[in-house]
């Protein structure tokens, strides 16, 4: 369970520094902390005393053409895209053309949730704090599920900013992308900004890249989608950023409720009307992070704009800087980076992971094993203990890289056989590659050491209950 070296860009980092702030020192740092993740591009843009400070700008848009991240560079800004329909939505409300509070189902069906009436009550202000019931998306369900009472609790959903969307759309008979244009970026001067493909963006588009630095084909949405289809620049984003803290066009009291807790979503972190909320002494920070395939991304503004940032990346590896990019312009606490709970790239265990990857795809588990105990006289002793190989496993599962997981968990679950966490890990491996019995037995191991580990006593019953009924349906046949 967790909570959802090669230098093959030594030649390729390019560093700009724009105006004075960001010491030398720091962008050296960038650099080589771009080289050493391997992170293919990069755009930073700072935020200092409410206005938009130094940018750092490395790699490149491509690793097949090689062509440099530059101010201009545009990226797919994945999840960053929420945060601009809360602020047009709440454009909206300002006209009242939307009630925030009114169920959305009020102003038009929505047949891909009709299943289930509790989307009835569902309503705008639900959405915005991800307390819709929603899950996050519905992987190729016809039907949209509530997984529980709307409004009960946080729950990150991508499928309620679909609805908004629907919902927007229909009362002003506009598109997503129409209302963005006309109430978000010209007035904000986002002139790089687009929740569509625009044939401009071709010149200066940032393809997205695995872990490994192969470049994928780009995604040209041709219709909005508000949950994750927006393309931008750093700067262009940096200055929505500064608008939502300023609430421009807001009235008072929407501009409070924007970056207002209105729901807890744990250790520390809360959600205001479509922001992350990182509260301090001075108030809530506002955040937000994106994460596509081939591409990550985050904004940070502290609550009285004295610090924050803009970063872009075209890397699966992206989020492995955030961390050391938070410290460098912010400091401080990193509440909401903790939260996300990504790897950072010189933390022990993901250089460990790193090593045994590439060994992987070189020569199957029995190299990676030799990796993993050579490499103990190079890494520290702490890399060497049951998280390295769980969060490989993991990272391999997100990818798709089923048969390359399983034998990393299960060598996992030969070092560390009293360990339930190992054990629950490994049962969710089988479990995604359809391996039920397999699976089950791993959940009982992890049950038989902590009987209190709800997720393995909720994973065996749902296992079960499929074997029984696929034995079931064999014995009709």
């Amino acid at each position: 369970m967790i909570r959802i070296y090669r230098p093959f860009l030594v030649c390729l980092i390019v560093a700009t520094l724009f105006s004075t702030g960001i010491a030398v020192g720091q962008i050296a740092s960038f650099t080589e902390m771009v080289k050493e993740a391997e992170v293919a591009g990069l755009a930073v843009v700072s935020i200092k005393n409410g206005k938009i400070g130094e940018s750092f700008y490395g790699g490149v848009r491509s690793t097949e053409t090689n062509p440099p991240v530059t101010e201009n560079t545009v990226f797919e800004a994945e999840s960053l895209s929420k945060p601009v329909v809360a602020y047009l939505a709440l454009l909206l409300a300002g006209e009242k053309l939307l009630d925030l509070d009114r169920p959305l189902a009020d102003y038009a069906s929505y047949p891909d949730a009709a299943a289930d009436p509790q989307y009835l009550t569902i309503t705008a202000r639900m959405v915005l704090t991800h307390t819709s019931g929603f899950p996050n998306w519905r992987n190729n369900r016809v039907n949209l599920p509530v997984l529980f009472k709307p409004g009960l609790t946080f729950s990150y959903s991508g499928e309620g900013f679909v609805f908004l969307q629907r919902i927007m759309e229909f009362i002003t008979s506009r598109t997503l992308e129409d209302l963005a244009q006309s109430y978000v970026f010209e007035p904000l001067g986002m002139n790089s900004s687009s929740f569509v493909w625009q044939s401009d963006f071709a010149e200066n588009i940032a393809v997205g890249h695995t872990d490994m630095g192969v470049a994928l084909n780009k995604f040209t949405p041709l219709t909005g989608n508000a949950a994750f289809s927006l393309h931008t620049t750093a700067a262009d984003y940096a200055r929505f950023l500064l608008a939502s803290n300023e609430g421009e066009g807001l009235t008072r009291s929407q501009k409070k409720e924007f970056t207002t807790v209105q729901v807890d979503a744990g250790d520390g972190i809360f959600w205001g009307l479509g922001w992350g909320l990182q509260p301090t002494l001075k108030g809530s920070s506002i955040w937000h992070w994106g994460d596509n395939p081939g591409y990550k991304s985050f904004a940070f503004l502290s609550a009285d704009a004295k610090t924050g940032f803009v970063m872009l990346s075209n890397s699966a590896n992206g989020m492995l800087v955030l961390s050391q990019v938070y410290e460098t312009l912010v400091g401080g606490p990193q509440s909401a980076v903790k939260w996300l709970n990504y790897e950072a790239y010189d933390d022990p265990h993901y250089q460990l992971g790193r090593r045994m990857h590439f060994a992987l795809l070189s020569g199957g588990i029995e190299e990676a094993k030799a990796v993993y105990e050579s490499s103990k006289a190079t890494l520290p002793a702490e890399a060497f203990d049951e998280v390295s190989l769980n969060s490989l496993g993991y990272r391999l599962l997100r990818q798709g890289l089923i048969e390359l997981a399983l034998p990393v968990l299960e060598y996992n679950a030969e070092l560390y056989p009293e360990s339930a966490n190992v054990h629950d890990s490994f049962g969710e491996g089988l479990y995604v590659a359809g391996k039920l019995k397999e699976a089950l037995l791993q959940y009982r191991a992890s049950l038989r050491i902590d009987p209190l580990n709800q997720n393995g006593s909720a994973m065996a019953k749902r296992i079960e209950a499929a074997i029984e009924a696929a034995g079931a349906a064999q014995g009709d046949q």
